[in-house]
């Protein structure tokens, strides 16, 4: 398979390193490594076990996570000192306001992994033990009510430790795995959309209340199957690849056209309503992660598309006798996914 890269797409896994440690990993991708990411952004997060992601708060931006694996506890404190407890595992997710303290701390014995989109392309953070290294000793223990000197030996500046060890063993409260509101389990839902050659677990507002500006698609794809062309009117797509490989061909708005092909750990984004299309290649199936940037995503499909408009204007349109058109289905709502009967092209068109 190629490896053609495009200004659409770019690597995770070999993305901008926040941290490494032997307490796990973050990297991430922002407008400064990927110029076209506009309003949303994405980071992997590996946290080993006995280590966390120490309690953190984004400035200006959601954040929208999904857990690949492992179990962890993740703590959310929000405005008005509303908090909560709840344990996250594979195939869940979990969102948080932009301001909110939050940490996930893995409580497990593997490896938890974490793909978290944020509706920012360039997200700012705030770490709770570089906010106590912004104020003195006597500020502090005004606040708590205690000598200055109890916090002489807490060891503090301004950069923030995003990844801890813990000490000790973790604490779990019994309410932790009660359901919350900030968490949604996205693959336990029935499928929104199952055919036989694919189907979509959706996180969107419908379903989870908490989302305001983000949701996503759990979307897996066999290679007898492809997602239909398509474009989102007002809705960017920031989609990563969780499994197996693919092809991809967007449209800009000049006529020109990009092909790339993709693989495990990579990044695409498609701004909004640019048509797009993928398909399975060099894989048995692919298992994307698609994020976008409102809670309630819509699309245009090909297939509709057709079906709105007459022969007449269609031969038009295509500058075509009307003869000579295909018999288009009619299609009244688009299918998403589509069986690929034909051969797979040796090359894209945009290649």
């Amino acid at each position: 398979m190629s490896t053609r890269r495009s200004s659409h797409s770019t690597s995770l896994t070999d993305g901008e390193i926040v941290e490494q440690s032997d307490l796990g990993s973050i990297t991430r991708i922002t407008a400064d490594t990927f110029p076209i990411l506009k309003g949303m952004s994405i980071k992997r997060v590996l946290i080993n076990p006995g280590a966390m992601r120490t309690p953190h708060w984004h400035a200006n931006a959601n954040e929208l996570t999904y857990c690949v694996s492992g179990t962890s506890l993740v703590s959310v404190l929000d405005t008005g000192s509303t908090f909560s407890t709840f344990t996250i595992g594979a195939g869940e997710m979990f969102h948080i306001d932009s301001g909110s303290l939050h940490h996930i701390e893995n409580v497990g014995d593997d490896v938890a992994e974490f793909i978290i989109a944020f509706r920012s392309e360039r997200p700012e953070d705030f770490g709770l033990g570089a906010a106590f290294g912004a104020m003195t000793d006597a500020v502090l223990g005004n606040t708590y009510d205690l000598d200055a000197s109890d916090f002489t030996k807490i060891r503090r500046d301004t950069t923030d430790r995003s990844l801890a060890a813990r000490i000790g063993d973790p604490v779990v409260s019994p309410a932790a795995h009660f359901s919350d509101g900030h968490k949604f389990a996205v693959e336990d839902q029935n499928p929104t959309i199952s055919l036989a050659v694919g189907s979509a677990h959706l996180a969107r507002v419908q379903f989870w209340p908490a989302l305001k500006d983000l949701s996503m698609y759990s979307l897996r794809i066999r290679e007898d199957g492809m997602r239909e062309p398509h474009w989102h009117p007002i809705t960017a797509e920031m989609g990563y690849v969780r499994r197996g490989s693919a092809r991809m061909t967007v449209m800009d708005p000049d006529g020109s056209l990009d092909t790339w092909y993709l693989e495990e750990g990579d990044v695409y984004f498609i701004p909004r309503a640019y048509p797009h299309h993928i398909e399975v290649v060099g894989s048995e199936d692919i298992h994307f992660l698609i994020f976008f940037d409102q809670p309630t995503p819509g699309d245009i499909g090909y297939r509709a598309a057709v079906s709105a408009y007459s022969r007449e204007v269609l031969a038009a349109t295509f500058d075509t006798h009307i003869d000579d058109l295909p018999n288009f289905p009619f299609t009244s709502a688009d299918p998403l996914i589509v069986t690929r009967n034909n051969p797979l092209d040796e090359r894209g068109v945009g290649e």
